[in-house]
């Protein structure tokens, strides 16, 4: 299974960004879809996450700002990012936890991770 992040690139403060993952592979179910973020000298945090059914959860800095949205059937995240601010500069990642085929275990799954940057 890959999970190919895209959207990333350079905006300035107060503009838009729509990031984009979709996975692919042999996918029987797919649970939980995030994104995470890393700042330079920081630790990788969760900035959002969507469950199978639709119920989403963010980080605090970024409610009311972010928009995390799911297309199950082509098993795709997406992150709405409004409002940019300088500090939501960073590599974002998107994660899924997922079954395949013949297994009957979830796995969880990485993107490459695709660079946000935000200019004052």
């Amino acid at each position: 299974v890959q999970l190919q992040a895209s959207g990333g690139g350079l905006v300035e403060a107060g503009g838009s960004r729509r990031l984009s993952c979709a996975a692919s592979g042999s996918i029987v179910s797919m649970r939980d879809m995030a994104w995470y973020r890393q700042a330079p000298g920081k630790q990788r945090e969760l900035v959002a996450r969507i469950s199978s059914g639709g119920t989403t959860n963010y980080l605090d800095s970024v409610e009311g700002r972010f928009t995390i949205s799911r297309h199950n059937a082509k098993n795709t995240v997406y992150l709405q990012m409004d409002s940019l601010k300088p500090e939501d500069t960073g590599v974002y990642y998107c994660n899924a936890i997922f079954v395949q085929y013949g297994s009957n275990r979830y796995d969880v799954g990485w993107g490459q991770g695709t660079q946000v940057t935000v200019s004052s």
